[in-house]
């Protein structure tokens, strides 16, 4: 992958972001880019078969949001979690998701503590999401009162427990996975939670090249290691340097034009008001650009285009969009209105 900054988009079709101006941000995007470059090589070392999957996951951290990983069991959901908390330095924890997993499970509670002296007071204790990298294994399985214990978390970056407000650190990103086949004794996620996520990853089954090298990496003596290529600091740097990623015009007016052509209150299109339930908000539009632009730098590119946002569109708009029961009967998918929407934004 490259790793050289090419300068797209001309200085009067920007339209934000216009940081990344001066030979010194450039040479600070190329040392950005390069780095996530390496990061990117060396989870692929370990995850075999899955580049887009890997790739998906390391532009929503770039992006400063959570995803959420969608595949059956065997696919190394779990395994690629824990080696992008290798691979990017950062405190990994995980929490296994169970129906009677309750919320100070994951926040953590106040204990009462007594001195020497007699006297007692309330000592908080912090639970597993104090990390830097959480893993909600399973995270359908909870009950909806432990799921909206993470509604805060991911969004303000600090929890409250006993009325007293608590930061979390920084960086602060959840994985979280799910089983798709495994429904009995799940708790579907609310559209709240859901909304938080920046994007939805779903995972395949790897193709025969790649299995063979599954097949034969993990099944003998040695297994290979992630290595580790950046730090917390690292990444809270990049993720400031993406949003100064500079904006054309073009690709801001795709994006408003794909998400709100994906609502059924403002879209121009038959389909969209006949067969979509509820559509995106505008938090898919806000990731939509902040992707864009990590896609881009993670490409080596200095701005995003057009196809980033048409790439991303899938993984971003799958989780905030649901279909009428009469459309779902009659065999049509989001994915499907999620393919129309992309050649409405892109002028077909």
């Amino acid at each position: 992958m490259s790793t050289t900054i090419s300068q797209d988009a001309p200085p009067a079709t920007l339209a934000s972001g216009a940081g990344i101006a001066t030979a010194t941000a450039v040479a600070d995007a190329e040392r950005v880019a390069a780095m996530a470059g390496r990061a990117l090589r060396a989870v692929e070392e370990v995850i075999y078969g899955q580049n887009q999957v890997v790739e998906e996951c390391l532009i929503t951290l770039l992006a400063g949001g959570h995803v959420l990983l969608i595949g059956v069991p065997g696919l190394a959901k779990t395994r690629l979690v824990q080696t992008l908390g290798t691979v990017l330095g950062l405190d990994d924890k995980r929490v296994q998701f169970t129906p009677d997993l309750m919320p100070a499970d994951i926040l953590g509670s106040e204990v009462l503590d007594q001195a020497n002296d007699g006297r007692r007071s309330f000592r908080f204790m912090p639970g597993p999401v104090f990390c830097q990298l959480l893993m909600a294994d399973e995270i359908n399985r909870a009950s909806p009162r432990t799921q909206s214990a993470l509604l805060q978390a991911m969004q303000e970056h600090r929890v409250s427990v006993a009325g007293q407000y608590h930061l979390l650190p920084r960086p602060f990103h959840v994985l979280a996975t799910q089983n798709p086949i495994e429904q009995e004794g799940t708790y579907p996620l609310p559209e709240a939670q859901l909304d938080r996520f920046l994007m939805q990853v779903d995972i395949g089954y790897p193709d025969e090249k790649a299995e063979r090298d599954i097949v034969l990496h993990t099944t003998g003596t040695e297994d290979t290691d992630a290595r580790q290529v950046m730090n917390g600091e690292d990444l809270m740097a990049a993720q400031k340097l993406v949003r100064q990623v500079p904006v054309g015009e073009s690709v801001v007016n795709a994006i408003l034009r794909l998400v709100r052509a994906g609502r059924p209150e403002t879209s121009l299109i038959p389909e969209v008001k006949q067969t979509v339930l509820w559509g995106p908000g505008p938090r898919a539009s806000q990731a939509l650009m902040l992707a864009s632009r990590a896609r881009a730098l993670l490409q080596g590119r200095l701005s995003p285009s057009v196809d980033d946002v048409l790439t991303l569109a899938k993984p971003i708009l799958q989780h905030r969009m649901a279909l009428t029961f009469s459309a779902r009967a009659d065999g049509k998918s989001v994915n499907d209105i999620i393919a129309k929407l992309c050649a409405y934004a892109n002028g077909a």
